[in-house]
């Protein structure tokens, strides 16, 4: 007889379905069996959710979760995923065409968290957190093999990762970028860009570059689907331009069809972001960007104790996760209803997963997130040291995921400071 489990009483979002209502999710076995009122509890494990948001399971679209060969930066995918509260991870960048069978093989395999991957389009991957820029100029990509990487793995990569910044552009130009985005054409896939500065400027030589140039050379180069990160970055070279206003062509890369992705992480400035959306730009998905410089783990010995971004690093005071960037998201004025499909439905089709995850629909694999709503005062800062107050925080408590319970358990999740 098949396990089932009654989820009671809970207010169940599921943006897919058209779903918003206080109701039950009846599971039985790996699959959702029924949504909707006063279901059959026979035989049922009753779990009562009154007072809880009960979600389809979330879709962190920014994971670095290559661990050990990506040194530093990888983090361990369950303590990002299941024990946080999330089902599904996008790994952005950490393998390569050369380190994808390992991936497969070492995380993806070895892990009870459902993980994809925007395949770097480097040679390199996502080494050390792509510490060491060289390794990341024109002649460290390979197209050829990259492309055929992506075709003869369609079940796990789902798009390119590639950056477009301030220090590469400097270094070489816009040449790493342009074959990028040929790999996504060639590949059908998207593209995740980050902007914003990532690596420093060169010490000799470089070339001028005028950050608020950046946007203009890279849009022509896309397609629609695909994705602008980091718009509330801080740095130079994103959204918003250097007299502190949303950047013109951001508009008109949304009417082309991109998407915007949060890609929270250590680079998230509320200044910057109440600035874009006061004028108006909403983001599509919401990825957490969690990786070990920016969160509190333990550093493998040999790896570098700094970070050319000083502020990128832990500092004792940024700890985050998908969830409390939720928060973050709510902080800034965003309604529930318009955060949730960025980490459920939204979520699920950038990443082209919408047939297998990012709802609640029964005859699915049974993939659930059910967090706390609390309100109160709580502040959280950013690593600019911008301070905001919320009066709603929200928390997981444990997912589903085929059936199988994981309670939000991680070391790594944060703590909010009481206002």
């Amino acid at each position: 007889m098949m396990k089932k489990i009654l989820l009671k009483g809970g207010r169940v979002i599921d943006p897919a379905s058209g779903i918003d209502a206080v109701c039950d999710v009846l599971i039985s076995g790996d699959r959702i069996a029924a949504v909707g009122e006063s279901l059959a509890q026979e035989q049922a494990e009753v779990i009562d959710c009154s007072g809880r948001l009960v979600l389809p399971g979330l879709i962190d679209t920014h994971a670095h979760v290559y661990q050990y060969v990506t040194g530093r930066f990888g983090m361990n995918a369950d303590l990002c995923g299941v024990r946080s509260g999330v089902t599904t991870l996008v790994d952005q960048g950490g393998p390569s065409c050369m380190t994808l069978p390992g991936f497969r093989e070492f995380v993806v395999a070895q892990s009870k968290s459902r993980i994809c991957v925007f395949l770097s389009a480097y040679l390199v991957g996502g080494l050390e957190g792509h510490f060491y820029p060289e390794l990341y100029r024109p002649e460290c990509i390979n197209v050829d093999a990259t492309v055929k990487a992506c075709k003869a793995n369609p079940d796990l990569v789902k798009g390119i990762k590639a950056h477009a910044e301030l220090g590469g552009f400097a270094r070489w130009g816009v040449e790493a970028m342009r074959a990028s985005a040929r790999i996504g054409a060639e590949a059908g896939l998207p593209v995740y860009i980050h902007f914003g500065q990532l690596w420093p400027m060169p010490t000799q030589g470089g070339l001028p570059v005028d950050p608020d140039t950046i946007l203009a050379q890279v849009v022509d180069m896309l397609k629609p689907g695909d994705v602008l990160a980091h718009p509330f970055s801080r740095h130079p070279g994103g959204f918003v331009d250097r007299n502190n206003r949303l950047h013109p062509l951001v508009r008109e890369a949304v009417a082309r069809g991109l998407k915007i992705d949060v890609g929270h992480g250590s680079h998230f400035s509320y200044k910057m972001a109440r600035t874009v959306l006061d004028a108006g730009i909403m983001p599509d998905t919401l990825g957490a960007d969690m990786h070990g410089y920016n969160t509190q783990v333990p550093a493998p010995a040999g790896t570098p104790a700094e970070h050319p971004d000083e502020e990128h690093m832990f500092t004792g005071q940024m700890r985050f996760s998908l969830v409390s960037a939720m928060t973050s998201m709510l902080a800034l004025g965003l309604t529930l209803e318009q955060v949730v499909p960025m980490v459920t439905t939204n979520a699920a089709r950038m990443a082209g997963l919408s047939d297998s995850a990012g709802s609640l629909q029964p005859g699915r694999l049974a993939d659930v997130t059910v967090l706390a709503d609390k309100r109160g005062k709580w502040v959280q800062t950013d690593n600019e040291g911008t301070q905001v107050v919320t009066d709603r925080m929200l928390e997981p408590l444990f997912c589903l995921l085929g059936g199988e319970r994981f309670d939000a358990d991680a070391p790594i999740l944060p703590m909010l400071k009481t206002a």
